[in-house]
């Protein structure tokens, strides 16, 4: 599923790529975008891999930043999956495809920390949040540099 097929208020309905939104003005992305409408789209690596798809995406209330996506990933019918902190800044919009891209492989993802559907991390831990990064190459917010 992708956002224009989420989008119950109609905020996508003349937004069709980056470069006609930029031009025309009209609607909010891909610059700014429903978080509701987000929840259930598809991610893909670069080789075109299906990596699954956001289940959630974390707020981080201290500051009014996204912090991660969750994705799921794995299994088959749902069975085995297992769930996965991203970092938001590791996710790149492809607005032609209507979906997300990670540049990490299938084995990377099967290798990153994961976990299960009720056993969450505490992502507040900075501990935990450093190794994430540090695991797809991005940067906390929340840390420095």
């Amino acid at each position: 599923m992708n956002y224009e097929n989420r989008d119950s208020f109609g905020m996508y309905k003349s937004f069709k790529t980056q470069a006609s939104s930029a031009n025309n003005g009209q609607g909010p992305g891909p610059y700014l975008m429903g978080a509701d409408t987000l929840i259930g789209n598809d991610v893909y690596n670069r080789e075109d891999e299906n990596l699954g798809d956001i289940k959630e995406i974390m707020l981080d209330m201290r500051d009014g930043r996204v912090s991660y996506a969750v994705l799921e990933f794995g299994g088959f019918l749902g069975l085995g999956t297992k769930l996965f902190a991203v970092p938001w800044s590791a996710l790149t919009l492809d607005t032609i495809n209507k979906r997300f891209v990670l540049d990490a492989s299938k084995d990377k993802l099967k290798q990153a920390p994961g976990f299960e559907k009720d056993q969450w991390p505490d992502m507040a831990d900075t501990t935990w949040e450093k190794s994430i990064h540090d695991y797809y190459g991005t940067v906390s917010q929340n840390r420095p540099i």
